[in-house]
């Protein structure tokens, strides 16, 4: 029998995980391929509850953990930490030899791993190319793209971006996003221990209404954080509707919006208001499907969202230009604006499923495209009459 081709999945955060789940069983259950498992960024941290655990106890071999990040969370260290983690990321891909390179988003350590598989001749898989939002992951995800040598974009206008930005059609495995996979099997009961066996503040009722709250800072406006998070806190003060928020990602200016909830939870001795740093997968879409409203700029707001039909107000540019249901009302960083918005939501009640990003069999596709593909190292730009500057 051959040697199982063996794929190396990249999570650099708990959204990548969330994300990959589905895909990471998948492979595992192929005999034809062999899953390698490098956990980065903050998965390994403690600050962010070591994500990586919750893949081990979830039954996957970690290969390596690899520490990237340079403290700060400042726009410099974001540089730095990129720089550090191809040295780190190309020198487990050596000792590894991973027959390709799977990775998902636009997160600045997924670019560090890009580069240190390209540079190195193992083709890359990237998911969710080809999508638009604000930010620098708008740059990131493009550069990946770049990286890349085959494709699995979320959406059809994601796909239609990647040929006109001059991916090859032929290395585009598919359309769907693998969340749907996970979103398709989410219990439509929430346990209470779930949310109040960790974290700290109020204790929430499950029966009862209750928010989820994600913001994260976005880093080409680095300095507004601290404004956006206390408007955004202020319209919930408003409402006092009991919410769940989670803490903010490692991206430059997050350090500023977690000292601005300390101050607030301080200062308001808030009754309404629940902080967990971090939620298992699947923990995290059943909270999410059970929400009354998701309020914030997280992408899951309006992909993963979706699938439930949660009413969602997203606040800010993080996310702008990405594509959305009609769950999703979009506001300026302002409390009038954000309460009202709430308002609205709240009164309007769930919205129907929106399957725009998958329909819950996204996994079992990809994973018969990697048993399939053939491995080549040199890209070639695909002109969008056609024509081609020759084979690859």
């Amino acid at each position: 029998m051959s040697r199982r081709r063996r794929i190396c999945v990249v999570l650099v955060d708990r959204a990548n995980y969330g994300r990959l789940k589905p895909v990471m069983a998948a492979i595992r259950e192929q005999p034809r391929l062999e899953l390698l498992v490098l956990c980065a960024g903050s998965m390994v941290l403690e600050r962010f509850d070591r994500p990586v655990e919750v893949v081990a106890r979830d039954g996957f071999r970690v290969d390596a953990e690899i520490f990237m990040e340079i403290e700060g969370s400042t726009p410099a260290t974001m540089a730095k930490s990129v720089g550090f983690g191809m040295v780190e990321f190309a020198s487990e891909l050596q000792r590894l030899r991973p027959d390709f390179a799977l990775l998902i988003g636009d997160r600045y350590e997924a670019l560090a791993a890009a580069m240190a598989a390209a540079f190195m001749n193992i083709p890359v898989v990237h998911l969710q190319g080809g999508e638009v939002s604000g930010s620098i992951d708008e740059s990131t995800r493009h550069a990946i793209t770049k990286f890349a040598h085959y494709h699995l974009p979320a959406t059809q206008r994601a796909r239609d971006y990647l040929v006109r930005m001059g991916e090859r059609p032929e290395t585009i495995l598919g359309v769907g996003c693998p969340s749907s996979d996970i979103a398709r099997g989410v219990p439509r009961s929430l346990s209470p221990d779930v949310v109040n066996a960790r974290g700290s503040g109020v204790e929430i009722d499950v029966g009862r209404p209750f928010l989820l709250v994600v913001f994260h800072p976005t880093t080409t406006q680095f300095g507004e954080e601290t404004r956006e998070i206390q408007n955004l806190l202020g319209a919930l003060d408003r409402h006092r509707v009991q919410t769940i928020l989670l803490w903010p990602n490692i991206d430059a200016g997050s350090n500023h919006i977690s000292k601005a909830v300390r101050v607030f939870r301080d200062q308001k001795r808030a009754g309404w208001l629940r902080a967990l740093t971090n939620l298992k997968p699947d923990d995290y879409l059943a909270v999410l499907s059970a929400a009354a409203c998701a309020v914030g700029n997280s992408s899951s707001f309006v992909r993963d969202a979706g699938f439930f039909g949660t009413p969602v107000v997203q606040v800010g540019s993080r996310q702008l230009g990405r594509e959305a249901g009609p769950h999703v009302t979009w506001v300026a960083p302002d409390e009038e604006a954000i309460a009202a918005a709430l308002a609205a939501q709240l009164s309007h009640g769930r919205y129907p499923p929106c399957t725009i990003y998958g329909d819950g069999h996204v996994a079992e596709r990809l994973v018969e495209r990697l048993v399939a593909i053939e491995p080549y190292t040199q890209k070639r730009l695909a002109f969008s009459d056609g024509a081609s500057d020759g084979a690859r």
